[in-house]
């Protein structure tokens, strides 16, 4: 098991950037991959990236290649995700979460343990 704690969202306007971090419970984080999904209102949830154990592998989502960059950090238990050049389509709650069933998460449903998540908001 492992705790997430989103934080770095907040409301920008279009183009601007974001960088949100998840600082997870302990050492147990490098023993999951781990992603970012994101929750809009009206809309299922949607797989934004996912990076493997060691960082060296990562695989975005539809509309986020070029634009958003997921890393980790294993020396402090902590899952990044760089936001650049941000659309208002962008927006939604984004959550932090851990797969112990993928190597490489490609799948929403691919996770078994999820932070509460934070919100951004880009408006025009």
């Amino acid at each position: 098991q492992v705790r997430l704690i989103e934080s770095g969202g907040g409301s920008v306007q279009a183009g601007d950037s974001l960088r949100l971090s998840c600082a997870a419970s302990g050492r147990t984080f490098n023993d999951y991959a781990v992603g970012w999904l994101r929750q809009a209102p009206g809309k299922e949830r949607e797989l934004v990236g996912s990076i493997n154990q060691s960082g060296k592998r990562t695989y975005y989502g539809d509309g986020t290649e070029g634009r958003f960059t997921i890393s980790r950090d294993n020396t402090r238990y902590t899952l990044y995700l760089q936001m650049d050049a941000l659309k208002p389509e962008d927006t939604g709650l984004y959550i932090c979460a851990a797969s112990r069933r993928a190597l490489l998460p490609s799948r929403r449903y691919e996770f078994d343990d999820w932070g509460p998540g934070t919100q951004v908001t880009v408006s025009s």
